[in-house]
């Protein structure tokens, strides 16, 4: 049984390293496997890798997987590294973006006025791009007492999602740096909890039931050639004219991110004759927080058009102002 679990998980998973998926086979089957190193030698197994001589204790040879593991000539030890792939927009053709809502600091009018501009525009998809959380009281900066729970938050995000999910079906969850606050915290304060289903972010907002798909890890988001980030995936963005070019700066493709809470968009053409254009969107929650009451923010959202050949899209990063669109 071990074996057969054992090549699920390869088949499921061909590229993982093998210790890296030991401790996911261990932590989801752990009434099968004794550890994480009863888990690993059940994967060598079928990898190939147990030696001739212990490939006997295999009752059912059919197991071994048919192809070899990569290539190791020189025994190198096994790695955890972890590769960076970029999380791929499917199925949709109009795309709306949602970015830095706040919750449960955010504004009921310029949401109200995005999610109209999605429904007007048939939008059949929604990026919630980060920070769709505040988690004021987990935040490692001096913290208000008067401000919301973190139960009151969780709340307020899961009556938001309960209602966009209703208005648009697919919806998809990246998690900003503030979003990251609940896992920063869980590291220094709860160690013991961490990996366990019950208390990870996807679970308390529902995104099994929701059908959400989480991105994490600051994953670039792609549809057609568009690349979307949430903002902070780059150490800073140095924006001399405007967020926009600082991003065209550090990215040099076209791209779009929030994070910033400003609307803007660069262009440059190369000597191809090739436009790469970059945009920031403006933010969906309260303009004039106590930590930061005069600053350059505005409210907006965007739209994104992708055409059927899998390259071309179309922006529109619009800006709102007093419940309108501008």
């Amino acid at each position: 049984m071990k074996s057969q679990i054992a090549r699920e998980y390869r088949l499921k998973f061909p590229d993982m390293p093998t210790l890296t998926l030991a401790r996911v086979v261990y932590k989801e089957n752990v009434a099968a496997f004794k550890d994480v190193d009863d888990a690993r030698t059940s994967l060598r197994y079928i990898e190939g890798k147990a030696g001739a001589r212990n490939k006997k204790y295999l009752k059912d040879k059919s197991l071994i997987m048919e192809q070899a593991r990569p290539y190791n000539p020189y025994k190198l030890p096994e790695s955890d590294e972890t590769k960076y792939e970029p999380y791929i927009i499917k199925g949709s053709k109009v795309l709306g973006i949602l970015s830095d809502v706040h919750v449960p600091y955010h504004s009921i009018e310029a949401l109200t006025v995005a999610l109209d501009e999605f429904k007007r525009q048939g939008v059949d998809t929604v990026l919630i791009n980060g920070d769709f959380l505040d988690f004021h009281t987990l935040s490692r900066f001096l913290k208000d007492p008067r401000k919301k729970s973190f139960a009151h938050e969780l709340e307020s995000a899961n009556q938001l999602l309960d209602i966009i999910c209703q208005m648009f079906g697919k919806v998809v969850f990246k998690l900003g740096n503030h979003d990251e606050r609940y896992e920063h915290y869980m590291m220094q304060k709860a160690r013991e909890l961490l990996g366990v289903k019950e208390f990870e972010l996807s679970y308390l907002l529902k995104a099994h039931d929701r059908k959400m798909d989480v991105v994490a890890d600051k994953r670039i988001i792609k549809a057609n050639k568009l690349n979307i980030i949430h903002g902070h995936e780059y150490p800073s963005v140095f924006s001399p004219v405007n967020i926009a070019r600082g991003l065209y700066m550090k990215a040099k493709v076209c791209a779009i991110q929030g994070h910033n809470h400003q609307s803007s968009s660069h262009t440059e053409t190369d000597m191809n004759g090739e436009i790469t254009t970059t945009w920031s969107m403006g933010c969906l929650s309260e303009l004039h927080p106590a930590y930061m009451p005069l600053n350059r923010w505005n409210h907006g959202a965007a739209v994104v058009h992708l055409d059927s050949d899998g390259i071309t899209f179309h922006v529109d990063n619009f800006r709102i102002r007093k419940g309108k669109r501008i």
